[in-house]
């Protein structure tokens, strides 16, 4: 399992790092806001977040990683009231801990908020299939050889499917090898790649706006 750990307190993250890794997980953590937008919310499994952050808070960042991903989401927070409490979770959270916290209610949290969202890990749309355990799309059991940039892609597409992804949601989270963000022109040239290696045409052009993976109609 791979955590996202979002805390600016660097004694809790060492904390943390050492019980994930007493439990086989692995951690990637991130000190800002910031820093976390860039990072999520591909291929982590849980998101840990604090409230309190030096460039924003947690309650924002869960509103921008919810733009675009299911991905289980628990707030970890030293401010123990009542309104802190609701408001996570009628944005939408699956959990909360305060500080002090015990990291064996933690890591059992983390394994509750796991374990619900484990079906939610495959995803398929007309014979299109999306294992975001093994980053792999497969189509009629066939795996799909993807470069790294066309799976992100292909991976927020089908993430929200049904729904229209915005140009502007695509050049905000996807990226290339070189770290240089995709453009309007390069964006195009990845998505007819993505279709050539796809016998399903999923993947629909919503004028002006941007794509939509939709099942295909018989």
């Amino acid at each position: 399992m791979k955590i996202l750990l979002v805390e600016d307190n660097k004694s809790i993250i060492k904390g943390l790092e050492y019980a994930f890794a007493q439990n086989g997980y692995s951690c990637e953590y991130c000190l800002s806001l910031d820093e976390a937008v860039r990072k999520a919310p591909f291929n982590y499994d849980v998101a840990v977040l604090d409230i309190m952050l030096p460039d924003g808070n947690g309650f924002d960042l869960f509103k921008k990683i919810r733009r675009y991903s299911d991905l289980p989401v628990i707030f970890l927070t030293a401010v123990d009231d009542e309104d802190s409490v609701v408001n996570g979770l009628e944005l939408g959270a699956d959990d909360y801990i305060t500080k002090p916290f015990s990291t064996r209610e933690l890591i059992a949290r983390i394994k509750r908020v796991a374990n619900k969202n484990s079906k939610k890990n495959i995803i398929t749309v007309s014979g299109v299939t999306l294992d975001l355990d093994k980053s792999a799309v497969f189509e009629n059991g066939k795996q799909l050889e993807l470069t790294a940039l066309e799976y992100k892609l292909l991976s927020l597409l089908m993430q929200n499917a049904g729904k229209v992804v915005t140009r502007e949601l695509i050049f905000e989270k996807i990226w290339d090898v070189s770290g240089n963000f995709v453009n309007d022109n390069t964006l195009t040239v990845y998505i007819k790649r993505i279709r050539k290696k796809l016998d399903a045409d999923i993947i629909k052009t919503v004028k002006g706006m941007g794509y939509q993976v939709a099942e295909v109609s018989e």
